[in-house]
C-alpha cells in the first residue's frame, strides 16, 4: 500500500510562487504515473498537471500550462510541481495521485489508485 505525503502549500501573495512536494512510500515510483490534482472549497476536484512513468511526458491545463512545471525524481521516489504567477483563483487543496496503469487519462481522477492528503495553498491578493 503506497503512501504519498505533500508538502510545501502555504500562503502567498498573488504573483508569487510555490514548490509542492510528493514524496512516496514506494519502492520504486517508477512504476507509476503521477498526477497533481485540486479542490477548491465548494467545488470539484479538478485536473492540474500529470507527468508520465519516465518523466518524458508531460500533461497540463489549459489555465496551467505557461504556470506550472511538474516534474519527477525517480531515485527519491518523489514529484513535484513548480508553481509560478500565482493567482486568487489558484487557492486550492492540491494532492497528488499515483496510478498503475500503463496508459492512464492523466486528466481523470478514477485513473488513479492511491491519493495523498492534500496541502493547502492559499493565495492572497
Amino acid at each position: 500500500q503506497m503512501q504519498l505525503v505533500e508538502s510545501g502549500g502555504g500562503l502567498v501573495q498573488a504573483g508569487g510562487s510555490l514548490r509542492l512536494s510528493c514524496a512516496a512510500s514506494v519502492r520504486s515510483l517508477s512504476n507509476y504515473a503521477m498526477g497533481w490534482f485540486r479542490q477548491a472549497p465548494g467545488k470539484e476536484r479538478e485536473f492540474v498537471s500529470a507527468i508520465s512513468r519516465s518523466g518524458d511526458s508531460t500533461f497540463y491545463a489549459d489555465s496551467m500550462k505557461l504556470r506550472f512545471t511538474v516534474s519527477r525524481d525517480n531515485t527519491k521516489n518523489t514529484v513535484y510541481l513548480q508553481m509560478s504567477n500565482l493567482k486568487p483563483e489558484d487557492t486550492a487543496v492540491y494532492s497528488c495521485a499515483a496510478s498503475a496503469l500503463m496508459a492512464p487519462d492523466y486528466k481523470t481522477p478514477i485513473e488513479y489508485r492511491y491519493w495523498g492528503q492534500g496541502t493547502q495553498v492559499t493565495v492572497s491578493s
